[in-house]
């Protein structure tokens, strides 16, 4: 199985490419290329894509599915990087699979975190508009415990959890939490950067892969969680 992976759903232009063994129980990084620069998914997503399929010895022909991040994130990146996983999709008639971006940004922290009784929540975040972010709880299994949404954050966020145990706030959008909920005994707020990256969308989607959790390509469509918002131009003085 040789899977190459796509997450533009932020200001992170990410590509991996990873391959597995029949039988294997996870797939092997073989390379990834990551552009932390704003407005790159455009331009450089087509290139970076070739490059690290090429780079690896291989071709676009030998892969064996496209995986994506689905979203939550930038409503411009989403659409970028499913539309252009898509497109390969057809091109090579290939598999589509798809990841949550929050799940993912978990699933790269969750081994970092104490285990037991001591273990937190995981609450990725990425940063939405004003005082609102994009976030999820996961327990220590990578175990959905609250669903993906758009929070509103203030001093009542996240209370019943924080009252119950520790929870970890990390991504771009725990800078917003972090003065609000920063003195909570019980908020943890890592040091270790977490941003979202194709690398763990390929760890994710080759046990989607292996489960058959194909998407319908024509018919998918990305997690944008919330519509479109687009303000009103000026009008032009006279």
């Amino acid at each position: 199985m040789l899977l190459l992976s796509i997450d533009t759903s932020t200001t992170v232009c990410s590509v991996a490419l990873h391959r597995a063994e029949a039988g294997a129980m996870s797939a092997t990084l073989l390379g990834a290329y990551e552009l932390f620069t704003e407005r790159t998914s455009s331009a450089m997503l087509t290139t970076l894509m070739g490059d690290v399929v090429r780079h690896a010895g291989f071709d676009l022909s030998d892969l064996s599915a496209i995986a994506v991040a689905k979203g939550p994130g930038s409503y411009t990146g989403l659409r970028i990087g499913v539309s252009t996983a898509k497109g390969l999709c057809f091109a090579l008639d290939k598999p589509l699979l798809a990841v949550n971006t929050l799940r993912a940004m978990a699933e790269q922290i969750r081994r970092l975190m104490p285990v037991g009784e001591k273990a937190p929540l995981l609450c990725p975040m990425i940063d939405a508009r004003r005082m609102e972010v994009y976030c999820a709880l996961y327990d220590n299994t990578g175990r959905e415990v609250k669903p993906t949404a758009a929070e509103i954050i203030d001093e009542q966020s996240f209370g019943a959890w924080l009252a119950e145990g520790p929870v970890a706030f990390f991504g771009d959008g725990a800078a917003k939490c972090r003065p609000v909920l920063g003195t909570h005994a019980n908020a943890l707020f890592p040091d270790e950067p977490i941003r979202p990256s194709a690398r763990t969308i390929g760890q994710l989607a080759f046990h989607e892969f292996e489960a058959g959790h194909f998407e319908d390509v024509a018919a998918f469509e990305p997690f944008y969680l919330k519509e479109f918002m687009t303000t009103q131009p000026k009008k032009a003085m006279v």
